[in-house]
């Protein structure tokens, strides 16, 4: 504290100066909580698909090739339902939660815990009837698979609401937590099982359902505590409407989503055989836990956009997509480029020789995948900003293109040809989504100048 003297030789104290941190400071106490934050994202994602890469690596291993082609087809299967429920309820979830539920996720997530009930009910039966039709059509490996996933779904996608429920408070510590208690439960299971000599597409899967169920209990018990509930939650109705004019386009986006990517399972299941079936799933294997740990970021970013959106308008959304783009297609060029070189004994490391004839495709891998990983820029922000409607018609571009494309090259070329029309699905959909968010974006000179006013209104 310093002090004067007015005229009349009186003290006068003065109130002492605060010294302003300097720019970069400001900054850095900014970056640091969303890059511990993000951080923490990778880590939950990088566990659960660290989990899930090796149980798939551990199966083509262990399994014989057609075995491992029943699994991969169930699995391919069961996304169908996977991507019901992210439509309908976890990609909604992800944009109220930062915007209309902000205030009131405590009562948000009971609504959505009976959704969840009638979603995967529904799903489960479903399913039950495809394994009921491929039971008796015969077959030794495909009948166990499906049912084996028809137990698991409800079981691990419960397990997903339950991460996601600490996104929704961007609080991703726990679930980082949970996913470590399911790495492990679903791992050592793993060894267990194959040692007791019980190794079976059912078998994994009965194991996923086990972890994904246990550290559900663990994740929802915790979860009530951290959630604020400073206003009363929508009703069941209120949420299930506001999902359904969200998801619905959401909705029609997933089945347009399944087709470029994973309707070559079947196609191949039913040209080729399941031993093709399998070698996609080695090949596609490589790239899974570069996808889980963006899709991790994506769970981040989603309600992070949504609120950005509604603060700064198309302004911040225009910037935003161009950092999440770049910060993408740069991780998965990054990736590809350390792993490709060293490809060779990378597969001889994970399969123990097996799936080798199919090395050479993996560079048509890292091109589909660094194409994928673009599209999320202008994807995330388009769903930010509850316009899924757009997402839709990227992803119509790339399944027409699939479906004209993709079925004869694969039915001709096999697996080569498989591989080839998703990549041209994959630049399909990057830029109809680049186009259509650069419509909903764009600046006039109106907008330019009303938002210039306001300043200049603020600052006087």
């Amino acid at each position: 504290m310093t002090a004067t003297f007015d005229k009349n030789r009186t003290v006068v104290e003065k109130e002492p100066v605060m010294e302003q941190p300097p720019p970069a400071a400001g900054k850095m106490r900014k970056i640091l909580p969303w890059a511990t934050k993000g951080g923490l994202a990778i880590i939950d994602q990088a566990l659960i698909s660290g989990s899930n890469f090796l149980v798939g690596i551990f199966l083509a291993r262990w399994m014989r090739a057609e075995s491992y082609g029943a699994y991969a087809l169930a699995f391919s299967i069961s996304l169908l339902l996977t991507f019901l429920y992210q439509s309908l309820l976890l990609e909604p979830m992800a944009v109220f939660s930062g915007s209309a539920y902000r205030k009131s996720l405590r009562g948000y997530l009971s609504a959505l815990l009976w959704i969840h009930a009638w979603l995967t009910g529904g799903g489960a039966i479903v399913l039950g009837m495809v394994t009921l039709v491929s039971y008796r059509r015969g077959g030794a490996d495909l009948p166990g698979a499906l049912l084996g996933v028809t137990l698991a779904a409800p079981c691990i996608l419960l397990f997903w609401l339950a991460r996601r429920a600490y996104y929704m408070n961007l609080e991703p510590a726990r679930a980082a937590v949970g996913a470590l208690v399911y790495c492990v439960l679903v791992t050592g299971g793993l060894f267990v099982v194959y040692h007791r000599g019980w190794l079976s597409p059912f078998s994994a899967f009965a194991l996923m359902a086990f972890g994904a169920l246990g550290t559900s209990a663990y994740l929802l018990f915790h979860v009530r505590t951290t959630l604020p509930a400073e206003e009363p939650g929508p009703t069941l109705s209120e949420t299930w409407t506001r999902h359904w004019d969200y998801g619905r386009w959401a909705l029609a986006t997933s089945g347009a989503t399944w087709i470029p990517y994973y309707m070559y399972y079947p196609l191949l299941s039913a040209f080729s055989g399941l031993k093709e079936t399998g070698q996609l799933r080695a090949l596609m294997n490589l790239a899974l836990p570069l996808e889980q740990s963006f899709t991790a970021l994506a769970m981040l970013f989603l309600p992070y956009a949504a609120r950005l959106h509604r603060d700064e308008g198309k302004v911040g959304s225009r910037t935003l997509t161009g950092r999440i783009a770049l910060l993408y297609t740069a991780g998965a060029g990054a990736y590809w480029l350390v792993l490709i070189p060293f490809k060779g004994p990378v597969f001889h490391l994970m399969y123990g020789g097996k799936y080798t004839e199919v090395l050479y495709l993996l560079p048509y891998v890292a091109v589909e995948t660094i194409l994928w990983s673009a599209a999320f820029g202008p994807t995330i922000v388009l769903r930010a900003m509850e316009n899924p409607k757009a997402v839709f018609y990227a992803r119509c571009a790339a399944s027409v293109l699939a479906v004209a494309v993709g079925i004869p090259l694969t039915y001709v070329y096999g697996l080569w040809g498989c591989l080839i029309s998703v990549i041209l699905s994959n630049a399909a959909a990057l830029v109809f989504a680049a186009y259509l968010l650069r419509k909903q974006v764009m600046i006039t000179p109106d907008m330019l100048a009303k938002a210039e006013a306001e300043v200049e209104l603020e600052v006087s």
